[in-house]
């Protein structure tokens, strides 16, 4: 499936990146522009980081829930990455309101 249009790049292609960057290091903190750096791309219009953060968070469960991970540190780097992807929408929305306000 085509996540990024302005890219060319497919779900696919984001969790290839994730699963090395997570053979790499399995513990790093994951963001899409991580995963774009590592494709030597940049994001355009960004539109697309929700649906990236969100392949991260499945890819990354689906990473350490096949190497029978501890439990534990996986839900608390879980929670950490969900957490970090709220404070990420909300300060998009936060923008998106700003910017109304100013038009």
């Amino acid at each position: 499936m085509l996540v990024c249009s302005c890219n060319y790049i497919t779900d696919k292609d984001i969790k290839d990146v994730i699963n090395a960057l997570l053979d790499e290091d399995c513990w790093q903190l994951i963001v899409p522009s991580k995963v774009y750096h590592a494709m030597g791309k940049r994001g355009r219009c960004c539109g697309c980081f929700p649906n990236v953060v969100e392949i991260i968070i499945r890819t990354t469960e689906d990473y350490h829930a096949s190497r029978q991970t501890d439990g534990a540190e996986v839900v608390d780097f879980m929670e950490r990455l969900k957490r970090f992807h709220e404070e990420q929408k909300a300060a998009s929305l936060e923008r998106r309101q700003r910017a109304a306000q100013v038009a």
